[in-house]
């Protein structure tokens, strides 16, 4: 049995398939984020599942792609929790941008991958190669145009009474904006990049509020001028976007690459399928 797995900070998609590319079965736990998590929350996140549970020791191969692993220090932690938790497995860790080139990027092809998710990344593919000019640092100094620091804006406006009145009144019946209850999840509790961008499904249900457009075009082009045109040919190669928020900006994002002269090509939500294919094919 072989298991693929994508992790963001927020959630993880968990597949088990045969030698064959058979479906075993799905399923999902929160997000698997090194950076942010000791390994007691790591092993409470898999033990809380029952489907890994019960197939722990049947497991040949984890191919495990996540949030957070862009250093050889994460990689490193993880695999050794991995390996104590599946103890016949052979097990490969790589950073979440390997996933999102494999599902939006054909063999061999050039191109500049993004993800735009709770966090955010850019690397370019050189049709075998990925390449990082800008190592992240994290939810708190970088994640341009992501989840999290949607989040961060809306509660920052919402704070500082910036907010029109008619989305501020609509905000406060979604979320409890409590400053206990904020800074609770912000300072005391696991994950709170992931925190941070449970708010910008309210950015994204409100997108034709010129309020909500300013802030999601300012943060679509510090992401272009940053993250995509640090590349030389970003102009030559198409750019792909794998994540949820790239999945529900998508006309903002063509809209604004047009703007740039930059080629967006594909967008895919969850890199989960694609991975299943490649790794049917490669492994």
């Amino acid at each position: 049995m072989k298991l693929i797995v994508d992790s963001g900070s927020t959630k993880a998609d968990w597949v088990a398939i045969d030698n064959n590319g058979n479906n075993i079965f799905n399923t999902k736990t929160l997000g698997l984020n090194p950076s942010v998590l000791t390994k007691d929350e790591f092993l409470e996140r898999l033990y809380s599942n029952e489907h890994l549970v019960e197939n722990k020791t049947k497991v040949s191969h984890l191919h495990f792609y996540g949030a957070g692993c862009g250093t050889q220090t994460m990689i490193n932690f993880l695999t050794e929790i991995f390996q104590d938790y599946f103890s016949n497995a052979k097990v490969s860790v790589k950073e979440d941008t390997y996933a999102a080139v494999f599902a939006t990027t054909k063999k061999n092809e050039k191109a500049i991958v993004n993800i735009l998710g709770t966090g955010s990344n850019c690397s370019y593919f050189d049709g075998e190669i990925l390449h990082q000019k800008v190592q992240s640092l994290g939810y708190i100094v970088m994640d341009d145009c992501s989840g999290n620091r949607f989040g961060n804006h809306l509660l920052r406006y919402y704070y500082f009474k910036q907010m029109p009145q008619e989305l501020a009144e609509k905000f406060e019946t979604k979320y409890d904006l409590s400053a206990d209850f904020i800074k609770d999840n912000l300072y005391k509790k696991p994950n709170p990049n992931a925190y941070l961008a449970s708010f910008a499904s309210f950015l994204i249900e409100n997108k034709t509020h010129e309020f909500c457009q300013k802030i999601i075009r300012e943060e679509i082009e510090k992401f272009v001028n940053f993250q995509i045109k640090q590349f030389d040919n970003y102009k030559e190669v198409p750019v792909n976007f794998v994540g949820s928020i790239a999945y529900y900006l998508k006309e903002e994002l063509e809209l604004i690459l047009a703007e740039n002269d930059i080629k967006i090509g594909n967008i895919c939500q969850k890199p989960i399928d694609g991975l299943i294919q490649f790794h049917v094919l490669n492994d």
